[in-house]
């Protein structure tokens, strides 16, 4: 179970596109390093604002209005 929530959150990281992770008030290179991490296959973490962001983004409602 936890090994399809890690998958799906590295298809979201690797399918995201950059305007959209600027529109949530990110930088470029939070979202470089996270697609870096995401299509490598050893176990990553991210910081609690940057995943509820993530989460935010999959539901389709923007953060920033």
């Amino acid at each position: 179970m936890e090994d399809l929530k890690m998958d799906l959150l590295r298809k979201k990281i690797i399918d995201m596109p950059y305007t959209d992770w600027k529109k949530l008030g990110f930088s470029d290179g939070t979202l470089h390093y996270m697609k870096q991490n995401a299509n490598n296959d050893k176990p990553f973490t991210l910081n609690a604002h940057v995943r509820e962001r993530l989460e935010t983004w999959d539901k389709g409602v923007s953060v920033n209005g």
